[in-house]
């Protein structure tokens, strides 16, 4: 099974490109982050087309995550028990966002996840990510408690970039977010409950995001933030990994590109097929 994720940056727009994609590279399980669309704005009919299912969580024209799928997409569900809202303003219970949401592919419990940019280190939206990424920690420690045998995947754009070398050389880390000492604590407590980065140790270099402004991607003056990290049982699958860089050529690209894994699944022959409850 080819697993993928994709921040799209708006799917009304980049439609054509996305599908496209999936059949050209022959992707069986797509998450897209930043849609941008609610449910009645989704282009389903292109995606329906090219063999593929739709399941998103889109409220309004910012955020919003999805799958697209040509397999059958099982337990659907929209945000993380202890997800934190966000507001401006000193509010009870600010309003939740799309960011969030996971399905169960042949077994594999995949999560597409948008995380909070975090804008600037003085900003409230930071600690506000800081915060979401510590309760997702702590549901997805109990994921692994409740169901060790299934193979859990989070994948995603998580806006860090945890390793000096995922920016380019002249980054200035001191002012900006992203590789900030608490944000990288935040992304490390992943792999200190067990999940691993899948990809790194297949492809050591490479940037994911390039920003549109002032020539980034002619320069390569990108950053690493896309991410597949993967429990113990989803590792084991993976058998290869790729960035999918010239995803960010051509006509109106997204400013991130698709990273994707390939899975060797166990039949339904194999006596050792893990036993899913």
């Amino acid at each position: 099974m080819r697993v993928a994720t994709w921040n799209v940056n708006s799917i009304r727009t980049r439609v054509g490109r996305v599908v496209d994609w999936l059949d050209r590279e022959d992707v069986d399980v797509l998450a897209m982050q930043e849609i941008k669309c609610k449910e009645s704005q989704f282009p389903f009919e292109q995606f329906s087309e090219a063999g593929y299912e739709v399941e998103l969580h889109g409220l309004n024209q910012w955020n919003g995550v999805a799958f697209a799928s040509r397999l059958p997409m099982e337990d659907v569900e929209r945000g993380f028990r202890s997800a934190p809202g966000f507001s401006k303003t000193e509010i009870d219970g600010p309003p939740l966002e799309a960011r969030a949401m996971a399905v169960t592919v042949d077994g594999v419990r995949l999560w597409s996840l948008y995380v909070p940019n975090g804008r600037s280190l003085d900003d409230p939206h930071l600690a506000y990510k800081i915060d979401w990424l510590g309760k997702l920690a702590d549901d997805t420690r109990e994921w692994l408690a409740e169901h060790p045998e299934q193979p859990l995947a989070l994948m995603g754009d998580w806006n860090i970039a945890p390793l000096d070398t995922d920016v380019w050389p002249t980054w200035d880390f001191a002012n900006n977010t992203h590789t900030s000492a608490p944000e990288r604590a935040a992304f490390a407590q992943f792999e200190a409950i067990g999940l691993q980065d899948v990809v790194r140790e297949r492809v050591p270099e490479g940037f994911t995001f390039w920003d549109y402004q002032q020539l980034r991607f002619p320069r390569n003056e990108g950053m690493r933030i896309d991410f597949i990290l993967g429990s113990t049982p989803f590792a084991e699958l993976v058998t290869g990994a790729s960035i999918h860089r010239a995803e960010r050529k051509g006509d109106a690209p997204s400013d991130h590109v698709p990273v994707v894994v390939d899975l060797d699944l166990p039949t339904e022959d194999d006596d050792d097929r893990p036993m899913i409850f």
